[in-house]
């Protein structure tokens, strides 16, 4: 064979190659098209997908196994921290609030402890400067600081609650609410928080009392907490029914 017909074939080899890398290109096209259309076919749960729920649901069993207390998220220096927090939302925070504000605990039906904010605030204060991060795609280093939930749960004799798989989160006007599996909730860095950069929390920041959870996206730092319940299914979650993932876990 001389070097002619060794060039020969070669370019037909070549031709080859590329027709059967652009049938099969097509064809991924194709797969991909029927696959998004199938599961956009598919009946919805809280506004998703069946099939996208079901991922969401196998991934929230995976990732929830990570959370533990040596699963911390980095903090930071004070002096890391911005001076302007960036303001997301006033879901919940619309109504006038109640002067005289109490956190509704409920132990269950017909049980239910009513604490003042200095109550919480004789407890001990815990500083936590961390990245929050939220789900549409930003973050800041931020300085909050309050009672960890753990530590709120002790005080209050919540140990029957805290054996629950799930913790019921609340605005007063129940405009706002969340779900929140029970090992993220007495994560070590799981704050109710009432101050923001050494002051008391702004209006717009959930005064007087807010959640802080650096193991979850934004979404679920409620704020403005009005009412905490404990229960062993899913309780609602605001975003979840708008198509959102339950867990947002980090």
């Amino acid at each position: 064979m001389n070097d002619q017909e060794e060039i020969l074939i070669s370019k037909k080899k070549l031709r080859n190659k590329s027709i059967v890398a652009f049938i099969l290109f097509i064809l991924a096209i194709a797969a991909a098209i029927f696959i998004w259309k199938w599961i956009h076919s598919q009946p919805e749960i809280a506004e998703a997908p069946k099939p996208l729920r079901k991922v969401l649901a196998v991934n929230e069993k995976v990732f929830s196994k990570a959370i533990s207390n040596y699963h911390l998220a980095k903090t930071y220096p004070v002096s890391e921290a911005v001076k302007h927090v960036r303001v997301n939302g006033d879901i919940g925070l619309k109504s006038a609030l109640d002067s005289n504000w109490k956190l509704h605990v409920v132990r269950e039906p017909g049980d239910t402890l009513l604490i003042t904010l200095a109550d919480i605030k004789a407890l001990p204060k815990t500083d936590l400067v961390f990245d929050f991060k939220c789900i549409e795609g930003w973050s800041q280093i931020t300085h909050w600081a309050g009672v960890k939930f753990s530590d709120f749960a002790r005080k209050y004799n919540l140990n029957a609650q805290t054996q629950m798989n799930y913790v019921g989160l609340s605005t007063p006007d129940k405009e706002y609410y969340v779900g929140i599996d029970m090992a993220s909730m007495m994560h070590p860095q799981t704050l109710l928080c009432y101050e923001m950069n050494g002051k008391p929390l702004p209006l717009n920041q959930g005064y007087p009392l807010r959640l802080i959870i650096p193991v979850k996206y934004g979404i679920k730092s409620i704020k403005r907490i009005g009412t905490i319940f404990f229960s062993n299914t899913p309780p609602p979650d605001y975003w979840y029914e708008r198509g959102y993932d339950y867990f947002s876990g980090l």
